[in-house]
């Protein structure tokens, strides 16, 4: 339930109040606290909660971008394919965390989209994200998106861990 005052807190009164605007390949921070009701029965950040925290730091980062509010006009949705994350170090309640979110790569279809939680200078997990936009179930082109942020740049180059990930990817669509 806390993830819902979390979610309206950030909607009407953290993206309705920004008027900053970054940079699409920058570093979006978004900020949190690890509350009571966040932690499992090992007294910690429960493992799904990373998930739902990391939805909340991507809808940040596009206020950053400066796209919120376009996508929501233009009925664009994000969509997540794909996710995998690497625990290094738990999150204890109380603690103050943030989420670093970027852009590190794009082809044709798929964004892919690093995102670390940082504590007091250390990192506690790292997830990489295969995303995509949809509207009226119809797939958009990362260019159609890039072009609603006004710019025309070239993806970064694809890191070989995302190259290796990919291609662990297919493997498993091909061993259905």
């Amino acid at each position: 339930m806390n993830l819902y005052f979390r979610l309206f807190y950030l909607l009407f009164w953290t993206i309705a109040r920004n008027k900053k605007s970054q940079d699409l390949l920058d570093t979006s921070h978004y900020n949190f606290r690890v509350l009571p009701l966040d932690v499992d029965i090992n007294l910690h950040l429960t493992n799904s909660r990373y998930l739902a925290l990391m939805d909340l730091a991507r809808t940040w980062m596009m206020s950053e971008a400066g796209i919120f509010k376009q996508l929501l006009k233009k009925k664009w949705l994000p969509i997540v394919s794909s996710t995998e994350i690497t625990f290094i170090k738990d999150l204890k309640p109380w603690q103050t965390c943030t989420i670093e979110s970027k852009i590190i790569a794009w082809d044709d279809k798929y964004f892919y989209i690093q995102q670390r939680f940082v504590s007091a200078g250390k990192v506690h997990a790292i997830a990489n994200l295969k995303g995509l936009f949809v509207h009226k179930r119809k797939v958009l082109s990362t260019d159609a998106l890039l072009e609603l942020t006004g710019t025309d740049k070239q993806s970064p180059p694809m890191p070989q861990y995302i190259k290796h990930w990919q291609e662990m990817l297919a493997a498993k669509k091909e061993d259905r």
